[in-house]
């Protein structure tokens, strides 16, 4: 689907300046032939001569969308490809560690559980990169049902405690429910954990150090939830926040290494689009930690 809009802008930008390499030619072959002396010939180059300004406006956009489409597209790659060559170059030495070398048992069992969170690595990346791609298919309908937010906040939050490893505190998790009527929602659950999940792994990895990341599920009024998610780690700039959601952008933050994709946020907000919500982030600048805002309409009684 992309490709074809792609390949349709391309095909208009090209017909674009072809049409106004052809109106300059005769602009000028015109007030060569005919010298601009009558009002009505001297009006209609003026206008040509601004409607050619306008597309020479439009085709320089679009070169500079593409310049930076093309510069996103290549970190993407950089990214992608360190996310899957690390773990396997990872995977393979521990492999060849155990063929070629005799380990007792403990050691053992710890070269299998690092292969195995390498793997976890791995698949994570590809789930990725196949979400990033499902997200992107705006005819992709989600399959709706009665969801809890509450509930499926919780879980998600359970997991990431357990892959990263986290101590108890480490996650704090609260709710202000309306009138005591818990967070309904209609959405896809496959869908909103891969939202939900994606946020809150997002704020532990990009927290520092020290993890200590603030999870709220609100009622701010009787047509919608909202999830907050929010961390105190390295932030992001004043200037980068509205282009974050963007697919395969990344912040350039000088405090930290983390590495990605740069389709984690993309895919949260196209999820969270196809449910009726949006998606935002907030942060008061580099290290003042980022909070993630997702918003969703209540689910209506039968």
């Amino acid at each position: 689907m992309r490709i074809a809009s792609r390949s349709k802008m391309i095909a208009f930008v090209i017909t674009l300046g072809v049409c106004l390499v052809t109106l300059a030619v005769a602009l000028e072959l015109g007030w060569i032939i005919f010298p601009p002396r009558e009002g009505v010939l001297l009006g209609l180059g003026v206008i040509f001569f601004f409607v050619l300004i306008g597309g020479l406006i439009l085709n320089m956009i679009f070169l500079v969308r593409e310049i930076r489409r093309n510069e996103q597209h290549d970190s993407f790659i950089n990214a992608v490809t360190h996310e899957l060559k690390t773990p396997i170059a990872s995977i393979r030495l521990y492999l060849e560690t155990l063929q070629f070398r005799n380990v007792d048992e403990k050691q053992r069992r710890e070269f299998y559980d690092l292969m195995l969170q390498d793997t976890e690595r791995l698949l994570s990346t590809v789930e990725q990169v196949l979400k990033a791609g499902q997200a992107g298919i705006k005819r992709a309908k989600p399959q709706l049902t009665n969801l809890e937010l509450s509930g499926l906040v919780k879980e998600c939050m359970e997991v990431a405690r357990n892959r990263h490893h986290l101590e108890p505190g480490a996650l704090h998790y609260s709710e202000v429910a309306r009138n005591g009527h818990g967070t309904p929602v209609r959405g896809d659950r496959d869908m909103l954990t891969t939202a939900i999940s994606n946020v809150i792994d997002n704020a532990i990895k990009y927290s520092g150090e020290k993890v200590d990341v603030s999870v709220e599920v609100l009622s701010p009024n009787e047509e919608r939830i909202e999830l907050r998610v929010t961390d105190h780690g390295v932030g992001i700039p004043p200037n980068e926040v509205k282009r974050v959601f963007k697919r395969f952008y990344r912040v350039p933050n000088p405090l930290t290494h983390v590495k990605g994709t740069g389709l984690g946020l993309f895919i949260v907000r196209s999820i969270v689009r196809k449910h009726g919500g949006n998606a935002w982030v907030s942060s008061a600048g580099v290290g003042q930690g980022t909070t993630v805002t997702i918003t969703l309409p209540r689910a209506t009684k039968a």
